[in-house]
């Protein structure tokens, strides 16, 4: 496993929890509107940590930090994520996997081995939309898989959605909306661009305009026990 940065200290990264961040090196997607190029393009790789450096660090920050977050790139397509999360269980600490659900059977897995305490989940479109949108030739099928897996699982999980005006629709969000319902939180992210996309030519594109994520809240907001628009 290639681990390409590790932030010791976040309020924002896991609901309800002071955490840790371990962020992995890369990816089976090519969102053009991912903010973390150097963590999924081979040629912008510049740096690893040791995963040693990682546990000592939570060896030593027991009870002052809550959980643990594993995000990247994308975690699950490393075969050993399983034995990091059970060296990280064993300190005593929850863990949360952000994942492209690309890998049902790992999902599955960490789930079964009691691995993982919440998952959080990127729906990137509506399946018909995911190869475009993804600059990926995702087997949509795992998506869906991925998606019930973690809907009838009995730990905290959510689901959350990047928004990019000329991308995305209103119509795309309600179709998301059937791919997930019933479950616990669903997130809207409104894109912002940035320097660091993976796709640089998305530096000119927005999020939604304000009047549609109104529009989006006032459809959702009573359809989950959780939904925010992240903006």
């Amino acid at each position: 496993m290639k681990i390409g940065g590790f932030q010791k200290f976040s309020l924002i990264d896991y609901p309800g929890k002071i955490s840790a961040v371990i962020f992995v090196q890369g990816c089976n997607f090519r969102c053009p509107y991912c903010h973390n190029r150097e963590l999924v393009l081979p040629e912008y790789f510049s740096f690893s940590l040791q995963e040693e450096e990682i546990i000592e660090f939570l060896e030593n920050r027991k009870g002052k930090i809550e959980g643990v977050v594993i995000t990247g790139g994308e975690p699950t397509i490393f075969p050993d994520l399983p034995d990091l999360l059970l060296k990280i269980k064993r300190l005593g600490y929850y863990i949360k996997l952000d994942t492209n659900g690309s890998n049902p059977q790992m999902i599955k897995l960490l789930i079964e081995r009691k691995l993982v305490d919440y998952i959080a989940m990127d729906v990137k479109a509506p399946l018909e939309k995911y190869r475009d949108v993804t600059f990926s030739a995702v087997d949509i099928e795992k998506i869906q898989e991925s998606i019930n897996i973690i809907k009838d699982s009995p730990i905290q999980h959510e689901f959350r959605t990047t928004v990019i005006n000329g991308v995305h629709t209103y119509s795309d969000i309600l179709k998301i909306y059937n791919l997930i319902k019933g479950s616990d939180r669903y997130v809207i992210q409104n894109f912002y661009p940035s320097e660091n996309l993976v796709d640089k030519s998305f530096q000119t594109k927005t999020g939604f305009l304000k009047e549609e994520l109104a529009r989006i809240e006032k459809k959702f907001k009573n359809r989950f026990s959780s939904f925010f628009i992240r903006t």
